[in-house]
């Protein structure tokens, strides 16, 4: 992926612009094409230039004219599963041709860090490595980007499985796609559009939350902002200016020049990269940490063009060559690649320094070691910069003064996910979608019963396929601070937007979160689970449970409360029975409850409660219950009592 470079530094990366045709990137090489469609291709070029696309299968081309304003759009019919293939897109005299395209089912994959979540820190990452050498299967991964008007474009990009290119990738959306591939034995394609700590009204247009009514003054602001963006952009400018004069006095190695090509760090320590700060001996650390060490450039790379390459960096670093800084990127998840002109490239003894910032959580350098390489540009020759670095501590974010912000362009901010993440990649024609978020709106559930709904709405409106599949995972068991019932209330929204909101289906993950972290490591069960609805419902194999049990209907005989249950055929507990049961009388108050199963019910009572009126389930932030049906699906927790809730305004 294309890191933010240095201004005297040119882009390195291949460009979807040839003469006066553009086309966004999510069309490239090694993309996957929805099977059996008319496919959008879409563009930009001069106006009354005829277009033509066509595709290496056969069958007839897409043709169409440039419209008025430059743009165009044509529907291109695919055949069924294959590849690979190439397709031209032709406009006026201006060809582009991308190569190793295959046709199969795509998907887009998205929602906050537990979808992020890499297959690296998941369970069992070196045995799902073993398997991830599957050319069938590609990635579109879209960087995090904020925006605050609609994009056209993005720095996306297709990859093939392999194991070092799935390490990085989406756990819960590589699980999914591996399930599908076995299923079917077709080509998948998985676009990532994902951010961790993100909530949903940042991907959700400005038209998707304008009938809310909640968001309006912020959306305002944010109009004003894309309606004059020089003058904000120079405020900007000004803080950052002022506050990197600021950093630069109070981080000791900015002060004391450690970049320096002929500065002295035999004091220092040794560390083996890549690696996270976690695992060393630095332990947990917020703030900036300094790396430095020296490379070998033979003397025949001479005048070559070089980039040096990092791999992902948690979360900024700025790298300077022989004291010159070649490169900084804000983003903890993008891979470094830093541009080095051949006249300018030095050989011999190098210096390379590195200064990691870390803005909280974990730091330090978290890809592979084959990702961090100095690289000859026109032959591909490498030099590898994996294994032993000396390093500093600098300061504690603590001694250091906070980044400016862009009014409305952090990831917190309405729309600024859906402008820069989601609106480069409408309308690239796929199958449906599947999302892992929520943990951000907590505390806004109530909120979030209709926001929710209204973002699914947005999307498919924006799509304008229909009301296509949407999948969705319900938050997982977490010991939140200070919860008084507000993650109940989230997993009670998400559930009711399943049962309200048509072709939705929602996986259920108490039974394999961890009450003890906010990422759960087993994402291959929540793929393949999501991956079944997909099975089940978007392609009709009724061989394939997707649906847990779910409540049917309450009935009272004296101090028991029967619960009847749907998709309950065999259902089931652990060896302590059902558990996380309560119930309450007229005074609302709650007591534990003791139940037992008859067929598809479950039968609960309490001594403290004479004259049961409601039945709380699973109601508790970290309650991890056991019941299920013979399928192993776990039934949502829910309530029978309509009564305030905790996050209600």
């Amino acid at each position: 992926m294309i890191a933010r470079f240095a201004a005297c530094v040119v882009l390195f990366a291949s460009s979807t612009i040839a003469q006066n045709l553009w086309l966004p990137r999510v069309f490239g090489d090694h993309m996957v094409l929805q099977r059996n469609e008319s496919v959008a291709v879409w563009g930009r070029g001069i106006s009354g230039d005829a277009v033509e696309v066509a595709g290496s299968w056969g069958g007839e081309a897409a043709t169409g004219t440039v419209a008025v304003d430059g743009t165009f759009r044509v529907a291109l019919r695919t055949p069924g599963a294959s590849g690979p293939h190439q397709l031209r897109v032709k406009v006026g005299n201006d060809t582009r041709t991308f190569e190793d395209v295959l046709v199969g089912e795509v998907w887009v994959c998205s929602g906050q860090s537990n979808m992020e979540w890499s297959v690296r820190r998941s369970a069992d990452p070196e045995k799902t490595a073993q398997g991830a050498t599957e050319s069938r299967l590609r990635f579109c991964v879209v960087p995090n980007v904020t925006a605050v008007a609609p994009q056209e474009d993005c720095e996306a990009e297709w990859v093939v499985s392999t194991p070092e290119t799935t390490s990085g990738l989406s756990a819960v959306g590589y699980h999914f796609a591996r399930k599908l591939i076995a299923q079917y034995d077709v080509p998948v394609g998985m676009i990532q559009s994902d951010w961790g700590g993100t909530p949903a009204e940042s991907w959700t247009s400005d038209a998707g939350l304008r009938p809310l009514g909640d968001f309006d003054e912020r959306l305002d602001k944010l109009a004003e902002l894309a309606a004059n963006p020089d003058a904000a952009e120079a405020a900007f400018q000004s803080r950052l200016d002022s506050w990197r004069e600021a950093f630069a006095k109070a981080e000791p190695g900015s002060k004391a020049a450690w970049h320096k090509a002929d500065f002295d760090d035999a004091g220092w320590k040794t560390a083996t990269l890549p690696g996270n700060w976690e695992d060393t001996e630095l332990g947990r650390i917020d703030g900036t940490v300094w790396y430095r060490r020296t490379v070998s450039i033979p003397p025949e790379w001479k005048g070559r063009s070089l980039t040096i390459e990092l791999g992902p960096v948690d979360d900024n670093d700025v790298t300077w060559l022989n004291g010159v800084e070649i490169g900084a990127t804000n983003a903890w998840n993008k891979p470094r690649r830093y541009f080095v002109r051949g006249s300018s490239a030095p050989t011999g003894e190098v210096s390379l320094a590195v200064r990691v910032h870390d803005t909280g959580g974990g730091g330090g350098f978290h890809g592979q070691s084959e990702q961090m390489v100095v690289r000859r540009i026109d032959n591909g020759a490498t030099i590898s910069l994996a294994g032993e670095w000396r390093v500093h501590v600098g300061a504690d974010n603590k001694e250091l003064p906070a980044p400016p912000r862009k009014p409305g362009t952090t990831a917190h901010a309405p729309t600024s996910l859906f402008n820069g993440m989601i609106a480069p990649i409408v309308p690239f024609t796929m199958r449906g979608v599947i999302w892992y978020q929520g943990e951000s709106n907590r505390t806004r559930a109530a909120q979030y019963r209709d926001l929710f709904p209204a973002m699914i709405r947005d999307w498919r409106a924006k799509w304008g396929r229909g009301d296509f599949p949407f999948y969705f995972v319900q938050i997982a068991p977490y010991g939140y601070s200070n919860d008084t019932g507000q993650a109940a209330e989230l997993k009670e929204a998400q559930l009711r937007t399943m049962r309200d909101v048509r072709n939705t289906g929602m996986v259920v993950t108490t039974d394999v979160g961890n009450p003890r972290d906010i990422h759960p490591k087993d994402k291959k069960t929540v793929g393949e689970r999501l991956a079944a609805w997909a099975i089940a419902e978007t392609y009709r194999d009724a061989g394939v449970a997707c649906r847990g049990p779910s409540l049917h209907k309450m009935t009272v005989d004296g101090a028991a409360v029967s619960l009847h249950f749907r998709d309950a055929d065999g259902l089931h507990a652990g060896p302590d029975g059902p558990t996380c049961f309560t119930v309450a009388g007229s005074d609302r108050a709650f007591h534990p409850a003791t139940a037992k199963i008859e067929g598809t019910c479950v039968v609960v009572s309490c001594d403290a409660v004479a004259a049961p009126v409601a039945v709380r389930f699973g109601w508790g932030a970290t309650d991890e219950p056991a019941l299920k049906n013979a399928a192993g699906l776990p039934a949502s927790p829910f309530r029978t009592d309509d009564w305030p809730m905790v996050t209600a305004k």
